[in-house]
């Protein structure tokens, strides 16, 4: 008794919709995929001028506060001698300038956070995309598998969500999937 098992699918037309819809989400997604290094490389460059930047604030707090302890202690202990006045100045130009210099460091590190932030945004849009388009691809093969358009339907629903977050990356759209974030974040 010869059984012989046809390996052809009897909808040609899904088996071509599953191929279609597989080759524009891959080639989709590795666009995307390229954009997102190049956030992820920015927010790496924001992140390191961050710490340096609030580093820089921190010295130059730290070298205020020892200045003024000096001016302090050099008004205390040389009181009456004619030096004291000549290193009390210096130390007071130090201190102001350190005091000026201040806010403008806090505020350069302020602002390289929220490039950082900025940034974030677009990569949460592109990791959601890829997620959501992996899905995708996952269910058109079960949909080829299974012979069933409905299964592509659900195929097409995520890829259409990983296409909008992908387009929203590129684009710069506020969408952002914060549910989908806050649960894998």
């Amino acid at each position: 008794m010869d059984l012989e098992v046809s390996a052809e699918a009897k909808d040609k037309r899904l088996n071509r919709a599953v191929a279609i819809t597989v080759v524009i989400l891959s080639v989709f997604t590795g666009l995307c995929n390229i954009k997102d290094g190049n956030i992820v490389q920015a927010m790496q460059q924001a992140q390191s001028d961050s710490v340096d930047s609030w580093s820089e604030y921190q010295a130059a707090r730290t070298k205020m506060h020892i200045a003024e302890t000096s001016r302090t202690q050099i008004a205390f202990i040389g009181e009456g001698r004619p030096e004291t006045a000549a290193m009390l100045a210096g130390l007071d130009r130090d201190i102001a300038r350190y005091r000026a210099e201040g806010p403008a460091l806090a505020a350069r590190a302020k602002a390289f956070s929220d490039k950082y932030d900025a940034l974030n945004v677009h990569d949460d849009q592109f990791d959601a995309s890829d997620a959501s388009i992996a899905t995708a691809i996952s269910i058109a093969a079960v949909a080829a598998l299974v012979e069933s358009p409905a299964v592509l339907a659900m195929a097409w629903i995520f890829g259409g969500f990983g296409m909008v977050m992908g387009l929203a990356g590129f684009m710069g759209w506020a969408v952002h999937p914060d549910i989908l974030s806050s649960l894998l974040g």
